[in-house]
């Protein structure tokens, strides 16, 4: 009788009952009261829309903390989680609850988080304009080339329509947090930076951005070097930059290396922002690691006391896979109570490091990346894993998903286990979160008073399978659809 009355009344009541169950979002119809709720930011990548629709409610969802058998009902405001109950299976979705998700057949975990990602040479290698910038060798010296030549041609347009393109694939993969690199240099002086700022400031509601400005170039070696140190400058004074980003390696020599160190510790501390160093990207055991100078540098300048809840980030660091278990526990005991992250770089280091040269038979191919969860649970490092590059020389291959890098590790890692799967899940979401300094937590438990940031997977099978019931399950094999909530609200890509 209800439907009957309803549809008398110019609404189809299995319609709408239909658009508020997975896969589909949900999307009542709205008062001029309630458009106050529904907010919409439009972009002009491929006619693309992002819509932050009120979300209260959550109703039949798995979690990853409790019984893959169990089914619960979550209640939120805005900003933090009110209640989590067992679920309550007489309960049916209707018009008069237009605010709430159907979690049945699906997974709900905090958001993923981009620690590392580069925002201004991603998907060279598919965008037309740069066609004739092929691979040819594979190699850094080679990225570095086609890198360089493609700067010299980057222009507004192209930075911001390439970086939306990364920024809505991130979103649409439930990424709500992340750490984009925009080069500063005598090519592109501020191209880069005024591109992330402007992008940071229209994804705002859906994504926080955290725009670290970084000295790809060498800023002590060459004739530019000074003329880039002064840009760098000058870019660290602008609203919206949140991170001093540097290159040591790319230094002429160690000491020139320790002199970019102190120079890039000296200037996140002189306008309080965070760290973020590209370090120790080899496999000589003859070379020192500069870890240990950075560390030592951090404690003499007194990081914690000066700028005080700022983090420092050190990626690649692959020298340090070198290390035997009492160098691992050298190096966590001279860390002391500094607040630093390893984010390790997978896609990239596995793509860069150990080709042989042509005269070699190709079986020895030596590699390394950072063993984050190992380093994590055996020795008690703070650590994250990043995407890095997406499309471009430096790293080819793979997405803007980081649960895709998650599930990569399963292998990379030899890491399997359910506890493995909670580590390698944390390292693309909470504990990221926590290493670029926009969370604190690192456990994946659903708690209440947690913020509203969620991702949920819908998880229902196919031809009558079972479909993935644990965290463990969607580590081994990602689910591809997915929701976003963020503050409370369901962020969509509509196109």
């Amino acid at each position: 009788m209800a439907a009957e009355f309803l549809k008398g009344h110019g609404i189809d009541l299995q319609h709408e009952m239909s658009k508020a169950q997975f896969p589909e979002a949900p999307t009542p119809p709205l008062d001029d009261k309630d458009n106050a709720k529904l907010k919409t930011v439009s972009t002009d990548a491929g006619n693309a829309r992002i819509s932050h629709q009120s979300i209260k409610a959550i109703r039949g969802v798995r979690l990853p903390d409790r019984d893959p058998d169990s089914r619960w009902d979550i209640s939120f405001n805005d900003d933090a989680i009110i209640s989590i109950k067992t679920h309550d299976p007489s309960y049916t979705l209707s018009d008069l609850d237009p605010y709430v998700i159907d979690g049945r057949n699906s997974f709900l975990a905090p958001t993923l988080c981009h620690p590392h990602i580069h925002l201004d040479k991603c998907f060279l290698l598919y965008d037309p304009k740069y066609a004739d910038l092929s691979i040819d060798e594979g190699d850094f010296a080679e990225a570095l080339s086609l890198t360089s030549q493609a700067k010299e041609r980057f222009s507004s347009d192209d930075l911001e329509r390439r970086g939306r393109w990364l920024i809505e694939e991130s979103i649409a993969s439930g990424v709500t947090c992340m750490r984009a690199f925009v080069e500063v240099d005598t090519t592109v002086r501020f191209k880069c930076l005024d591109a992330g700022l402007m992008l940071k400031e229209q994804y705002r509601d859906a994504c926080e951005i955290q725009i670290c400005a970084f000295a790809q170039d060498a800023v002590f070696s060459g004739d530019a070097a000074a003329e880039c140190r002064g840009l760098m400058e000058k870019a660290l004074q602008r609203d919206g930059v949140d991170v001093v980003g540097s290159t040591p390696y790319v230094e002429a020599d160690e000491e020139l290396m320790r002199r970019n160190i102190d120079w890039a510790i000296d200037a996140a501390m002189g306008c309080g922002k965070h760290l973020d160093l590209h370090l120790d990207y080899n496999l000589d055991a003859r070379k020192e690691p500069m870890a240990y100078y950075v560390i030592d540098a951090l404690h003499k300048r007194q990081w914690i006391r000066k700028n005080r809840g700022k983090r420092v980030v050190l990626g690649h660091c692959t020298r340090l896979t070198l290390f035997t278990r009492n160098q691992w526990h050298d190096l966590r005991i001279r860390i002391d109570d500094l607040p630093i992250s390893f984010v390790g770089l997978p896609t990239s280091d596995l793509f860069m490091m150990g080709k042989p040269s042509h005269d070699e038979g190709g079986g020895e191919r030596v590699r390394g990346t950072l063993q984050i969860p190992q380093m994590i649970q055996q020795y008690g490092f703070e650590g994250a894993i990043g995407v890095n590059n997406v499309g471009n020389a430096f790293t080819p291959q793979g997405s803007c998903d980081p649960l895709s890098l998650a599930s990569m590790g399963v292998g990379i890692y030899q890491a399997g286990t359910k506890r493995d799967a909670e580590i390698l899940y944390e390292s693309v979401s909470t504990r990221a979160k926590q290493a670029i300094g926009c969370g604190d937590r690192t456990a994946i438990e659903i708690v209440d008073g947690q913020k509203t940031d969620f991702v949920i997977f819908d998880t229902k099978g196919y031809s009558g399978g079972l479909g993935r019931r644990t965290l463990q399950e969607i580590i081994y094999d990602p689910p591809k659809k997915r929701k976003v909530v963020r503050k409370g609200h369901l962020v969509s890509l509509e196109t």
